[in-house]
């Protein structure tokens, strides 16, 4: 089968550093460069892919998977190297891209339809499948700058989808949309694969991946460090980063984990929050033994180790676990934590009975105040571990109805 796409001894390097104090010819001349350092996003990459295949992109923060797809897409020049690509790309990389927020969901749709190189009239023709697939109906006529994240990608996903290309390429923009929608858009993908449309599919989520892709590519630092078959290559990773944690909590190898993270409402990861985020903390883990787990728990402890708060899952419902590998996700609301850093220890088990994974540290978390915050009198750090803002009313009339007899 012929390839598709070609990626030849790929580079994509950036200057780092202090900004130079040199002398303007010095500067002009760039006899000073060398006292930058280069950060290499990519660094000599290679491979093909097939006709029909969808592959998907694996590695921790930082290892160059945006970045590549970013080359791919034409949005960045390489450094070095050689890309080839046989059709039509559409690409979906990041959250509203294309939209403008003055502009109804309608609007957008033919203006985003047409940065993809859609037509009038093919957008025309798919204008209705568009907007039943995005779920928007309702406000399609309302400005976009109005619609919360989740309704930004699905949009976007919408017009992306449908838009007839020999490759398609997702970065991990659907981390902001609900569980029903991530089912619709990995059924949508899963069938265009079917169709012979060529996916590369850039994602945390592990189940995800698996689902849809046939083989992988992980990225490290930069550079590739496997390619193949989509079991063998998230196995690899995993262990790779098991290698590089503590073990220590984890019993019998019951349970595997994978890569840890927490994400912002923009799909940003980060390790730094503002307070006013909803904060989204993903674990990739791994099942190996028959028996499947039914609860999980994240504990919350602050700089001084004292319990701020236990959440678990089992207290509105099981977790639906299953062997191999899963996603499990806890959303922090917004306006919930006070300014500081919080470690986050790990559990699960079998309804608080048995444990498999026992106070594990899994993430440090650090809050802030916004600069938006500022303006507030209490935008400081205050007493005590929580932060929330709550509805205040001033009114006269009710003051007056008040019985102080």
């Amino acid at each position: 089968m012929s390839s598709i796409i070609e990626i030849q001894n790929l580079s994509k390097h950036y200057a780092l550093g202090q900004a130079s104090r040199g002398t303007l010819r010095e500067v002009l001349s760039g006899f000073n460069k060398s006292k930058n350092e280069v950060f290499k996003a990519l660094d000599d990459v290679s491979f093909d892919v097939e006709k029909g295949q969808s592959v998907g992109i694996i590695g921790s923060n930082g290892a160059g998977k945006s970045t590549l797809l970013k080359v791919l897409s034409k949005i960045t020049k390489p450094t070095s190297g050689r890309v080839t690509l046989e059709g039509r790309v559409t690409s979906l990389l990041e959250v509203g891209t294309g939209f403008h927020p003055e502009l109804t969901g309608r609007e957008n749709i033919f203006l985003n339809g047409s940065i993809l190189g859609m037509n009038k009239q093919e957008i025309r023709l798919k204008f209705d499948a568009i907007v039943a697939f995005s779920g928007v109906e309702k406000f399609l006529d309302t400005p976009v700058k109005h619609y919360s994240s989740g309704m930004y990608v699905r949009l976007a996903f919408a017009v992306a989808a449908h838009l007839e290309s020999e490759i398609l390429i997702v970065d991990e923009v659907l981390a902001v949309g609900d569980a029903e929608f991530q089912k619709k858009c990995l059924g949508m993908m899963k069938n265009s694969e079917q169709s012979g449309r060529t996916v590369l599919f850039v994602s945390h989520s592990f189940a995800a991946i698996r689902q849809l892709c046939s083989k992988g590519i992980w990225l490290d630092q930069g550079q590739m460090k496997y390619k193949g078959e989509i079991s063998k290559c998230i196995d690899a990773y995993s262990k790779s980063f098991q290698s590089n944690h503590t073990s220590e909590g984890i019993k019998d190898n019951e349970i595997e984990l994978g890569e840890i993270f927490a994400i912002n409402s923009k799909n940003q990861s980060l390790k730094s929050f503002s307070n006013s985020e909803e904060i989204q903390l993903i674990v990739n883990l791994k099942i190996n033994s028959q028996q499947i787990p039914d609860t999980g728990q994240f504990r919350f402890i602050d700089s001084s180790g004292q319990v701020v708060f236990i959440s678990n899952h089992s207290d509105r419902e099981t977790i639906n676990l299953s062997q191999n590998w899963n996603c499990l996700k806890m959303i922090i609301p917004a306006y919930l934590l006070n300014e500081g850093v919080y470690n986050i220890y790990m559990g699960i088990g079998f309804h608080t009975v048995r444990w498999v994974v026992r106070e594990f540290k899994v993430f440090d978390l650090e809050i802030h105040f916004s600069p938006m915050n500022l303006k507030l009198a209490a935008s400081t750090k205050r007493a005590g571990a929580f932060a929330p803002m709550l509805h205040w009313e001033c009114d006269d009339q009710i003051r007056r109805e008040v019985d102080y007899e």
